[in-house]
Formats: C-alpha cells, sequence, structure tokens
C-alpha cells in the first residue's frame, strides 16, 4: 500500500504543474509540459531523493529487526526510483498528449464547486502563509513547542516489538503438581475440551492434546492443547486475544492444578509463546532454593499488579527426589567399594549394555537389570545385595540411608549465572513493553541481589528500541546531507527539514489516541512520515527559493511559492492518505501490523497537510533571514 500510493505521488505533481502553467499562462499543452518539466525537476528528484535517504539506513540494520526494515527498505525505495523515472519520462509526454486548456465556465456542477472552493482556499492560505511569514522568527518558537510535545508524547507511547497477531490458533499448558498421576492429567484435559468445544464452539473449531508434554519438560502431570479457531469471518470480530483473557480467568484458581492460555508467537522461532520470556538471575550467589523463592514472591506481586497474565515458569522449580546415603566405613568393613557399590545399583535400576547377539538374522543388545517388579518402590532396594570380597552377601539396607529431598528439576543458567525462566503475557491493552518494563520494577524491588535477562521476542524487542534513536539520526543525517549536495546549500535543506516535528507529532497523537504501541511497523510509518512531510516542504522551498534567486522579496517568494504548490500538495496528500486508510482501519489476518503503519502515517500525514503547510514559508523565510543576519550572503542565480 505504501509503494502504491508513493508511485502515483510524482505523476500527480507533474500533472498539476502542467495544469497550472497552461491556466496561467495559456500555453499550449506540449508548451506548458516543457515549462513545467524545467520548473519542477529539481523538485521531483529532491522527493525521491529524501525519501530513499530515510529508508536506506534501514537496509543495513542487524537482527531480526533489519530483517524486518530490509523487506521495507527495499521495496520503498524501489517504487520511489520507478516513480521518478515515470514521473520524468512517461507522465510528460502523457500531458501533451491528453491535457487540454481548461475551459473556466465549463465542466461539471461538482468539479467547477470544487475549483471555485479551492481558489477561495488558496487565498485564505496564502493570506495565512503570508501572516506567518512576516512574523517568521516567532516560527521558531512554535517549533521549539512542537519540538518538546514530540519529546512528551514519544516518551508516553508503550513500547513494544511486534503487534500481537490473531492468527486463529491458542495454545493451553496445562502443569499439575509433582506427582500427579496420567489419569488426574487426563481428566484435566478433558475438562478443557469440553469447555473449549461447548462453550466457547462459536469461537473455537477443533482441539488437539498433547499428553506428556510441555514447554517447560515432559511427564505425565503436563499436557498442551492446541486450539484451532474458527474462520475470521465465522467469529464476528470475536479475537483471540478475548478468548485467552476470559479462558484464563475462568480458570485462574483451579484446584487441579495450573492451566495456562496463551497466544502463538507473532514470529514463529522466537520462543514458544506471545509475550515476554526472561530469566531471573542470582547474581548474588544465593543459591537455587532462594532463586525459586524470589521467583515466586515476583510472580506474586506480578499477578497484583493487574499488567501481566499467564506468569510461569517460577513454580516447577523443584521436585521430590529420593536420595540414598552411602555409609563408607560400614561398606568398607563389610569388604565392600563404594564405586562397586554404585555400580550395583545402576545396573540394578537404570540397566546396563553388556554384549549383542544375533537373533532371527538381526544384532540384538544383551542388557543386564533389575526386573521391574523388584525396582518400582523405595522399599525395593531392602530386598536386593551385594557380593563382597568374601564372597558374602551383604543386603543393602546395611550400607544405605533412604531419605526424601526436594531437588531442583533442571539447572538453568545464563551467562555462567544460575537462573530460572519466567514467561508471561501482558493483558489485554497493555503493551509488550509496560509489562516488560513492570517486570524490571518488580526484580529491581526483589531483597537480595537480583537481574534480568531477556529473550526471544523480548530481546528482540530491547534491541530495536536501542537501534531506533540510531535509526532516526542516520536517516536525518542523510536526508540532509543529500538536500545540502542538491541545492548547493546548508540553509535550503534546514527550512525543509524543519517541518518534519510537525508530522511526527501527528503520526504520535494518532498513534495515542487508537492505542498503538512504538513497535517495528510503527517506526516504518513513522520514517514514513518524516519523508511526506519532507516532500511537501521540498515542493514549496525548492520553487520559492528558485523565485528567491530572481530577485523576488524573501517573504512574496515564499507566500508565491506556497500558493501555487497548495493544490499539488493536497492532491498528493489525499490520494496517499485515500491509499493508506486501509491499512488503518484492517481487519483479519495481520492486521495489526496494517493498524501499526497505517494510523501513523494517517496521523503524520493530516498533520503535515493541516499544520505543516502553513509554517513551510515562514520556516524559509526564517532560516534566510538568519542566515542574512549572521553575515550570509543573498543566493547567487543558478545557471
Amino acid at each position: 500500500m505504501l509503494a502504491i500510493g508513493l508511485l502515483v505521488d510524482d505523476a500527480i505533481v507533474v500533472v498539476e504543474n502542467v495544469e497550472r502553467v497552461m491556466e496561467e499562462e495559456g500555453l499550449g499543452p506540449v508548451e506548458a509540459t516543457e515549462k513545467s518539466m524545467k520548473e519542477i525537476t529539481g523538485a521531483l528528484i529532491g522527493i525521491v531523493l529524501v525519501l530513499s535517504a530515510v529508508f536506506l539506513p534501514m537496509a543495513f540494520m542487524g537482527g531480526s529487526t533489519g530483517v524486518i526494515y530490509r523487506q521495507f527498505s527495499v521495496t520503498i525505495i524501489s517504487a520511489m526510483v520507478l516513480s521518478l523515472g515515470v514521473a520524468l519520462i512517461l507522465t510528460p509526454a502523457m500531458c501533451a498528449v491528453l491535457l487540454k486548456p481548461r475551459n473556466h465556465g465549463g465542466g461539471i456542477a461538482p468539479a467547477r464547486w470544487f475549483n471555485r472552493g479551492l481558489a477561495r482556499a488558496t487565498l485564505g492560505y496564502g493570506g495565512v502563509a503570508g501572516y506567518l511569514s512576516r512574523r517568521a522568527l516567532r516560527s521558531l518558537i512554535v517549533l521549539v513547542a512542537i519540538g518538546g510535545a514530540v519529546a512528551l508524547l514519544y516518551e508516553r507511547l508503550p513500547t513494544s516489538f511486534l503487534p500481537q497477531e490473531d492468527q486463529g490458533t491458542m495454545m493451553v499448558i496445562v502443569e499439575l503438581p509433582d506427582g500427579a498421576t496420567t489419569e488426574r492429567t487426563l481428566a484435566v484435559v478433558q475438562q478443557l475440551e469440553s469447555y473449549l468445544l461447548t462453550e466457547e464452539s462459536d469461537t473455537v473449531r477443533s482441539v488437539f492434546a498433547a499428553q506428556g508434554f510441555g514447554f517447560g519438560g515432559t511427564g505425565p502431570n503436563r499436557a498442551m492443547l492446541f486450539v484451532s479457531l474458527h474462520d475470521f469471518a465465522d467469529r464476528a470480530g470475536f479475537d483471540v486475544a478475548t478468548l485467552v483473557q476470559r479462558a484464563n480467568a475462568k480458570f485462574l484458581n483451579g484446584r487441579a492444578g495450573r492451566v495456562v492460555f496463551i497466544q502463538p508467537p507473532a514470529i514463529q522461532g522466537l520462543g514458544n509463546s506471545a509475550g515476554f520470556n526472561m530469566y531471573l538471575l542470582d547474581q548474588g550467589g544465593a543459591g537455587a532454593e532462594a532463586l525459586a523463592a524470589a521467583a515466586t514472591t515476583l510472580t506474586e506481586r506480578a499477578a497484583e499488579s493487574g499488567l501481566v497474565e499467564g506468569l510461569r515458569g517460577a513454580d516447577s522449580a523443584s521436585e521430590t527426589a529420593l536420595r540414598l546415603d552411602l555409609d563408607q566405613q560400614k561398606a568398607t568393613a563389610f569388604g565392600l567399594s563404594i564405586s562397586e557399590v554404585n555400580s550395583m545399583l545402576s545396573v540394578i535400576f537404570s540397566g546396563r549394555s553388556v554384549n549383542d547377539f544375533v537373533f532371527g538374522g538381526e544384532l540384538r543388545p544383551v542388557i543386564v537389570q533389575g526386573v521391574a517388579e523388584a525396582r518400582m518402590q523405595p522399599e525395593d532396594i531392602e530386598k536386593w545385595h551385594a557380593r563382597n570380597s568374601a564372597d558374602e552377601m551383604v543386603p543393602f539396607s546395611a550400607i544405605t540411608t533412604q531419605t526424601w529431598e526436594q531437588l531442583p528439576s533442571r539447572l538453568s543458567r545464563y551467562g555462567g549465572t544460575l537462573a530460572l525462566e519466567i514467561s508471561g503475557s501482558p493483558v489485554k491493552g497493555v503493551s509488550s513493553g509496560v509489562a516488560m518494563e513492570t517486570m524490571e520494577q518488580l526484580v529491581a524491588d526483589l531483597p537480595g541481589s537480583y537481574g534480568v535477562a531477556w529473550t526471544g521476542l523480548s530481546y528482540q524487542e530491547r534491541l530495536s528500541g536501542n537501534q531506533a534513536p540510531l535509526l532516526y539520526a542516520l536517516s536525518v543525517v542523510v536526508v540532509f546531507l543529500c538536500l545540502a549536495a542538491l541545492y548547493e546549500s546548508w540553509s535550503v535543506p534546514l527550512s525543509v527539514m524543519m517541518t518534519v516535528p510537525i508530522g511526527v507529532l501527528g503520526a504520535l497523537a494518532a498513534a495515542l489516541v487508537f492505542g498503538q504501541s512504538n513497535d517495528v511497523y510503527f517506526k516504518v510509518g513513522l520514517l514514513t512520515t518524516v519523508g511526506l512531510a519532507a516532500r511537501n516542504a521540498i515542493l514549496i522551498v525548492e520553487f520559492a527559493h528558485s523565485l528567491y534567486e530572481k530577485g523576488m522579496p524573501l517573504v512574496d517568494a515564499a507566500v508565491t511559492a506556497a500558493k501555487q504548490r497548495l493544490r499539488p500538495i493536497l492532491m498528493t496528500t489525499f490520494a496517499f492518505m485515500l491509499g493508506v486508510l486501509p491499512l488503518a482501519i484492517a481487519t483479519g489476518a495481520g492486521a495489526g501490523a496494517q493498524r501499526a503503519i497505517g494510523i501513523g502515517v494517517l496521523g503524520g500525514m493530516a498533520s503535515s497537510a493541516v499544520i505543516g503547510i502553513f509554517f513551510v514559508a515562514s520556516f524559509y523565510v526564517a532560516i534566510m533571514k538568519l542566515k542574512l543576519m549572521m553575515g550570509g550572503k543573498a543566493p547567487k542565480p543558478r545557471s
């Protein structure tokens, strides 16, 4: 959609300018096209350079974020280059052949009304632009205020990596207490299937259950359910996030065990589920028990905050295990060594492959192991004996002591530090960035020395946030340098770049109003807004600078350029906004990413069209006046 809108913008500028020359100077289509192209060729090249320069740094970003950026960068730069070729080669030829001199009194009524209304609007616009241009230095104060508003809104905009998409699927994690039997787990699974297929039958199409499997490990007390939803058209706008929230609330305090409904990750391969993934780090070396207690406290406080849900990972840090203590002195007294006892216990309970034999033409292993009936219960150890050096049978009960204890089910480390993995999701209406900031603050409030390390999509979100300032700075610098090289001036590009904050303000305001977050796609839309805001300014500043070089007074040159360029600016802006509108109101698959781009771009373009165009002329006048005040010279005519 963005590329299509950019493809037609340059052609609209050419057609509008040719029609203006035909109307004002009474020239034929061929003569008007020739003169028009001499006037606007520089502006068209500047527009393409700006929009290409905005997206060029995105192609060199690294990580998963860079892969997403690179797709937009290559597509939009290619579209802009193609658009310039069409505007410089094909559109002028079509204008010379197809355009006819305009009959001012003819045409259908809506066209006459539109032209008369636009003419009155142009006169009013010229009056406002002239008023601001004569007080150009005051416009700089307005620009400072706009810059402050941009900074404030950017800080208030919640952050995330990618918008959570409704993929038509959902997952359910089932974790019963340690020691739960397969029958208990199956009963919970059947209860969940009954709920999904009966109470949620309008949304759920099918359920597939895998018992004994889970993201946190395997065992008879674990299960996973994979839920497929009906098509978007059959759900009447009911999204999977609403179902997840409602189902989690229903099974939040279930007595059987933990049941968590989650969405799949936005990008397959980055994490097991949507939301955030982190490690709680034991930076102070407090030990596994203290780490598990801290994780439990963390999840309790996080649930109380009301910003996160579906927390998991902290309640499966340990499991019950049978410990056998060998009395070395007794074993020695009975003529046994510790290594011999360990070897015998290993053979009895886990088995050992000792040989191979041929049976039926196949090679089969010979495994020595205790019979199953004699190694199922803890008391079975008392039935076994070990042969000592005197060929006597010594019972294991005489040299071993049994105790039950809690041991970690797994030992996780992050960067060599003892860690515990915790996952969760923000509640509906809360961005992942806010949820991550909440978890970081809660970890900082824990007693002891604990830290946070993000993984999966959460790590990519932090990486994306760290890259954003560099991306914006590079884009602005490259745009400024391209314009400086094109106009052989430092002042003209500066007046163009001063209009960018107005467009950015509109994009941020629209994102806040419509509940969007500062994710990767919004950053793409924000950079598009930067390029399009600069495009509107180029159309005015380039023509104003040309008139100023020809000897017209500075304010008159700026106002004349603004009035003559108003129509193509409005036409291109309206055309582009209509092209982006389907993104802003998208529904169904991929709607989150489309809205993230469309809403930001619509807000930025509306702000540039409603507010920005009134200040372009005054910014140009202010920069030129400052240049003269600092000892600069008036521009010399360009050859």
